[in-house]
């Protein structure tokens, strides 16, 4: 199947590259299932503001939110409302018109942006006067002096009667040299890297309340990805064969609503697109798709740990969800 073409995009200069998903040593082995779906770009729709004042949003770490006196029952709290967290806020708001979605952040620097979306901001730390039935924590470990107590604050904004979200990585499944890897596959040791660590500790908190866990592969879009940070540096001293999975990011979002919707309860989920690729694979379908306004020139490494193929065939059975985008290459407006 052929994906409907994804606007060009023009490469900004450089800046800090991308999250590295961590590797592993062992390995399961499945097939995986690919059901194509056509594709297209997608681009975040502007809401019309809400005004603070009605809202009685505070600005103040550790300080109380107070919204409107009546829940509703689809009224969401997004931790981290960066880009997966606006395009969930989005899509909830499309389904759910009449409900309150609010965002906590580490600062007050795009507390305008979120109003404008709809969003009614507050810092993080900040609990909601009334608890609200969905949650979903999008924020990454990076700038947190403490992520599990962030984690911690969150579930204390939950009703526990909707769904509690967290989105963690592939990074924690054990299993490497470019084998096979489902969600059945063993996670990680504790003591593998602190990376991991605090994430195994956070899925761990995340289950003991009675929420789940959605681990996604690396996360992509036109202008942001593995493939943005590598066309910027033009050659890597990395091998070409790493297998690399990876997942849209509004399929991210579309897999965590159909997963929240759901109401389920102590479940680990997997996103990914199960179309694996090598970097090179992923590099040779950036420059034949004539989208960007530079040329990859290559990968030079030798050695060094492959990756792991991904396949979600359970969570995609379980949940009843498919991916709009089936592959990066399909995304790309090329042939799978």
């Amino acid at each position: 199947m052929r994906a409907a073409a994804a606007a060009s995009f023009r490469l900004a200069p450089a800046t800090n590259p991308p999250h590295r998903r961590a590797s592993s040593s062992s390995s399961c082995s499945l097939k995986p299932a690919l059901t194509a779906q056509p594709s297209r770009v997608f681009t975040l729709a502007r809401r019309s503001p809400v005004a603070r004042a009605s809202l009685g949003v505070s600005h103040d770490k550790g300080s109380e939110v107070s919204g409107a006196d009546v829940v509703g029952q689809n009224d969401l709290l997004i931790v981290g409302p960066g880009v997966l967290g606006r395009i969930v806020a989005e899509k909830w708001q499309k389904e759910h018109t009449s409900c309150k979605v609010y965002g906590q952040t580490a600062s007050t620097n795009h507390h305008s942006e979120l109003t404008d979306l709809g969003i009614i901001p507050s810092l993080k730390g900040s609990t909601i006067s009334q608890k609200v039935p969905y949650v979903i924590f999008c924020a990454p470990p990076s700038g947190s002096d403490n992520y599990p107590e962030d984690v911690r604050v969150a579930a204390s904004n939950w009703n526990g009667e909707g769904s509690f979200l967290f989105t963690s990585s592939t990074a924690l499944y054990d299993c490497s040299d470019n084998m096979m890897c489902n969600e059945d596959c063993p996670s990680v040791p504790i003591g593998r890297s602190p990376r991991t660590d605090v994430l195994l500790k956070v899925e761990n908190i995340i289950l003991e309340a009675g929420g789940c866990v959605l681990r996604l592969a690396g996360l992509y879009k036109i202008d942001r990805g593995a493939h943005v940070f590598w066309l910027r540096k033009g050659t890597l001293d990395t091998r070409p064969d790493h297998i690399i999975n990876q997942i849209h990011y509004e399929d991210a979002a579309s897999l965590a609503i159909a997963i929240m919707k759901k109401r389920l309860r102590n479940q680990i989920f997997l996103g990914c697109d199960n179309k694996p690729l090598s970097r090179q694979e992923i590099m040779d379908a950036v420059n034949r798709s004539g989208k960007f306004d530079t040329k990859f020139e290559g990968f030079t490494g030798t050695d060094g740990p492959l990756g792991k193929r991904m396949e979600n065939s359970k969570t995609r059975a379980g949940i009843g969800w498919e991916p709009k985008y089936p592959s990066f290459t399909e995304f790309l407006g090329l042939s799978s």
